[in-house]
């Protein structure tokens, strides 16, 4: 009986848990690495599935444990590099002058984010691949910022162990109920898009109000 059967015995198998399982089936570790590879670059694709799924996998002994861990953190930190890569060849010369182009926005903010991020970037690397979202997205700005390649190599792979580990080896220890995980990380990551997005949305409405007021000045 495949991994697939066993994991999923009431969810299509042509969904995100039955493409994983399939890779795993398939290609055994690497299958998983390449699975997290993949969600790092499509943050769409759920890590708190494929993470739980390949701890279940190791469970069940189709992999072992030790390489549910060494090959899914090895994808986080392959999909991390690409995301660097392409911020670093982005540049910040084009980044500044798409910045200049967007509304509500100017570009002492983003040097005060330039700012923020020579100072606090080694810790946002660390601690965000432990966070839902912004766990892939963190890569970018630490290419755009030039963060030195070893150091984003080391932070980005202590920070995927971490994660990867508790995620791995709760759907190892859950078994059949590895899902649950994906239950409750998912709810986490909805809360954190909800905080995101309200931000997002009070920034805006302080541009709004401080351009409204500024206009105002000058026709007074």
């Amino acid at each position: 009986m495949d991994l697939m059967t066993l994991a999923l015995p009431q969810e299509p198998a042509d969904g995100i848990a039955g493409w994983a399982a399939d890779l795993v089936d398939a290609m055994g570790g690497p299958g998983a690495g390449l699975a997290i590879a993949l969600e790092n670059l499509f943050p769409p694709l759920p890590s708190e599935v494929i993470l739980p799924l390949t701890g279940f996998a190791a469970g069940q002994g189709v992999i072992s444990l030790f390489s549910a861990l060494f090959w899914t953190t090895l994808g986080s930190v392959v999909g991390a590099a690409v995301l660097y890569w392409i911020g670093m060849l982005f540049g910040r010369e084009r980044m500044h002058a798409i910045w200049a182009k967007l509304p509500l926005v100017k570009t002492s903010d983003l040097e005060r984010t330039e700012e923020w991020f020579a100072k606090h970037g080694t810790k946002a690397v660390f601690f965000g691949r432990m966070v839902p979202i912004f766990r892939s997205l963190i890569s970018v700005p630490a290419g755009l910022e030039r963060m030195p390649m070893p150091t984003f190599l080391l932070l980005t792979t202590l920070g995927s162990l971490i994660w990867n580990s508790v995620l791995v080896l709760a759907g190892y220890w859950l078994g059949d109920q590895w899902d649950l995980v994906e239950t409750y990380v998912g709810i986490i990551s909805k809360v954190v898009l909800v905080l995101v997005l309200a931000a997002i949305a009070l920034y805006i409405v302080v541009r709004l109000r401080s351009r409204g007021s500024a206009q105002h000045r000058r026709t007074s």
